[in-house]
């Protein structure tokens, strides 16, 4: 029976333990996974903290940057066979409508649920599933990798543990050229920094601006250097120059050395700023103020209060200001293909994954340079 790291009161967010779980009951798209390594991500904190809402089970086992060995495949599986090293992100699981399903829409008593990939609303035929919105029939739509509900009623549990079963869209092939402690923080963290880059133009002849120089943050900077792009680090602290520059910025700005910043940074705006802060305490006026007419403003640190900002503040620039969500599984391969012809190797320490409560308490207490990975421990049954 698989086992991992959990948490069962946001109360003691720190004290895991192994608890013994269910996979979700097998289907032909799926894909079996023996977990080899894990990365640790900031919503890993906010999620077994409570930050985020309560739990939604008994307990938690955290953890959507998993790396493993692909152990067995369904029959409908394309692209991944048994042996094959796998990755899988911050979802596993979309509903999926047949033809046969739509007839069954008008005769109920045929209905049958098949997950892949949803196929019937606009974002999952845009090959933007992470954005689905849903079976209109059925209301189903994503399941996240952990404190969640799987379709056929299982708990979701994450890659603090020995096994996981995800639906071959969520499953991804790792390239050889990149290890496996590089690869788990890419499946999350990096994919949430790749994504916004290339939907909004980054590469070359462009000036992107990456505030927060954190877990999220390095990979942006990374990224965006690879892609061609001129990249500046905003950071409050002047301690993460050196590192920055070696990642690939051509220019670091400490707001804690220079408050007033922005009236510098107004004569050479940018095209593109990508916030990674998840705190309220960034100074999104001053931000938005180094924009280019019509640049763009991503955040996608994700605070656990809300923070205001006045329309004025938008209309100096024409500026505009958004989101974005993890990235698609197109965006998630273009990603590694990318990492893998330039060699970017994510900043990470490894760790084993008994010590995650060590790791989770780090990364709330931002001591950490600049991603956990988490390596497979529990022995298993």
């Amino acid at each position: 029976m698989p086992r991992g790291y959990g948490i069962a009161d946001t109360k003691n967010w720190t004290d895991f333990k192994v608890y013994d779980f269910e996979l979700k009951k097998e289907t032909d798209d799926d894909v079996d996974i023996a977990i080899t390594h894990c990365g640790v991500c900031g919503s890993d904190v906010h999620t077994i903290s409570g930050g985020w809402g309560p739990l939604n089970h008994d307990f938690c086992i955290p953890g959507h940057e998993i790396i493993g060995i692909a152990t067995k495949v369904g029959k409908n599986v394309k692209d991944i066979k048994v042996g094959d090293r796998v990755g899988v992100g911050a979802q596993v699981e979309i509903f999926y409508r047949t033809a046969f399903d739509t007839i069954s829409i008008f005769f109920p008593f045929l209905r049958h649920p098949i997950v892949d990939s949803c196929g019937t609303c606009v974002p999952c035929k845009d090959d933007e599933e992470q954005y689905c919105q849903g079976d209109e029939s059925t209301k189903k739509g994503l399941v996240d990798t952990y404190n969640a509900e799987h379709f056929c009623g299982t708990k979701a549990m994450g890659g603090y543990s020995t096994h996981i079963r995800t639906q071959q869209q969520f499953v991804f092939p790792i390239p050889e050229k990149i290890k496996s402690e590089h690869a788990a923080p890419m499946l999350c963290g990096g994919l949430t920094l790749f994504s916004p880059l290339i939907r909004n133009g980054a590469g070359p002849g462009k000036r992107v601006g990456i505030v927060g120089i954190g877990g999220l943050g390095h990979f942006g900077v990374m990224f965006a250097a690879a892609l061609g792009a001129e990249v500046v680090a905003i950071s409050h602290s002047p301690r993460k120059k050196e590192d920055a520059l070696k990642m690939g910025a051509k220019q670091f700005v400490s707001t804690a050395e220079k408050p007033n910043w922005a009236e510098e940074y107004k004569k050479k705006p940018f095209d593109l700023i990508i916030n990674t802060a998840s705190s309220n305490a960034v100074d999104l006026v001053s931000i938005m103020s180094t924009l280019k007419v019509h640049g763009r403003l991503i955040c996608v640190g994700m605070p656990e209060d809300e923070f205001k900002v006045r329309i004025q503040n938008f209309a100096g620039n024409g500026c505009l200001m958004g989101s974005s969500h993890i990235g698609s599984k197109k965006e998630a391969l273009q990603m590694l293909a990318l990492a893998a012809e330039k060699n970017i190797q994510p900043w990470v320490e490894v760790i084993p994954m008994k010590d995650c409560s060590k790791a989770v308490k780090r990364v709330e207490d931002n001591d950490i340079r600049y991603r956990f990975v988490l390596v497979q421990d529990i022995e298993r049954h």
